[in-house]
Order: structure tokens, then sequence, then C-alpha cells
């Protein structure tokens, strides 16, 4: 059976795109643009800020981090949740490694809230969800995996994720659902590295729900040492 969705989707040509600038004042130490569908990484020092810019608006950037000294230690949803008894992620959350110790901290953020709830998508959980015709779409675990090879890491080492600029709304009754973002063309979170974190993303590629408003679009990663 054929797909109707495009496969290596990439956001369409009249798209509006907002490359934006750091959130947080300082002086720049890294600067990468990463393509529609790709994966990320790199290695924030402690107490520089990072900024991702969701350059095309509603663009999921599937995120884990990890202590880059030492990476059996790494972003715990249950033990973020936790500690600050809330479900989602806003200015101020810190987000908490499976040690209990603080990895990063949101520091700015441009939209109402962030989702650590929602999890990746796969080619796995593509063909549970939409069928066995999608089952050869890459998805962010492909990412992850692709991108934390790079780093020694294999698939034993892929935890619970973050999904910034995702909208997975908590209904009354406990159900989750992945709906239309609240996000748009320039808006930014940037957070602060509380040790040397390896932080990896993946530029989501679902084509099958709105996470990412079916148009895959690029994200700015933006690192900065803050001015004093």
């Amino acid at each position: 059976m054929n797909t109707t969705v495009p496969v290596g989707a990439v956001y369409a040509p009249d798209s509006e795109l907002d490359w934006s600038e750091s959130l947080v004042a300082g002086t720049v130490v890294l600067d990468e643009r990463v393509a529609s569908n790709g994966p990320w990484s790199a290695v924030v020092r402690q107490g520089e800020v990072l900024t991702i810019v969701d350059v095309g608006g509603n663009q999921s950037a599937d995120c884990i981090m990890y202590n880059a000294e030492n990476t059996d230690e790494r972003y715990s949803v249950p033990d973020t949740l936790a500690w600050q008894a809330n479900a989602y992620v806003r200015t101020g959350t810190v987000l908490r490694s499976n040690e209990g110790r603080p990895l990063m901290t949101v520091v700015a953020n441009e939209i109402d809230r962030q989702d650590t709830i929602g999890g990746a998508c796969s080619k796995e959980s593509n063909t549970l969800r939409y069928g066995h015709h999608v089952m050869y779409h890459h998805g962010c675990r492909e990412n992850f995996l692709a991108e934390a090879s790079r780093h020694g890491m294999g698939a034993r080492d892929l935890v619970s994720n973050l999904n910034w600029f995702m909208n997975v709304p908590v209904e009354a009754d406990g159900a989750l659902g992945i709906v239309d973002g609240m996000s748009g063309p320039g808006k930014r979170v940037a957070i602060r590295a509380e040790m040397d974190v390896l932080v990896i993303v993946s530029n989501c590629p679902q084509m099958n729900n709105p996470c990412n408003d079916f148009n895959p679009t690029p994200l700015r990663m933006i690192v900065v040492t803050p001015d004093a």
C-alpha cells in the first residue's frame, strides 16, 4: 500500500521563516542551523545558555540531555515532573537527571508551555499509530540513534525526551493529544546548563500528525556565555 505522506518532506517555499537571535544577551560561542528532519548535538558548558529558535513556527524539537562527563546520568522526565509537581515545562523549570540533579534550567520561554510527556516518534510507533504503509518513515528515535552513535551511545542510552514547541494538552480526564502548536516563526526557548551537558536534538520529521504543522522547518541553535 502506498502512503500519501511525502518522505523527507520539507517546508513549503512560501513558509514564513524567522531566524531570530539569542533570547539571552551574551557572547556567542556556537550558532548553527538544523535542517528540516535532521539531528543535532553539542556540549553546552556549565553556565552557558542554549537558545532554540522555532524558525518556521510549530516545529517540534525533540531533545535529550546527558551529563557530558558521564552519560549514564541523563535527563529524567519523572524526576523533573516530581520535583516541580507539574506536568508542563515553563520558565523556571529545572530539568533534572536520573540522579535528581539539575542538568539545565529554563531561563526564558516565549510560549506558554513546553511538553515533556509526549515522547518521540519512531518507525515502530508510526506503524502502530498510522498503519504499515508508513513503516519506512524515519522518526525522532532514528535521529536520536544516529546522533547518539557519534558520542559512543546506542539504543540502551535513549530515554524519554522533551518536545520543545510541541503542544500536548492534558485533558480533565487525563487523556493526552498532539494538537496544533502554540508557537510561531521566530519563537524561542532558552535553557542554562547547570553542568557540562551534551544536548541531542531531533528536528522532528513526523508528517502524520500536527506536531510540526505538517510543514517541517529548520531550527536555529545558539549558545552564548551570558553577559555578567
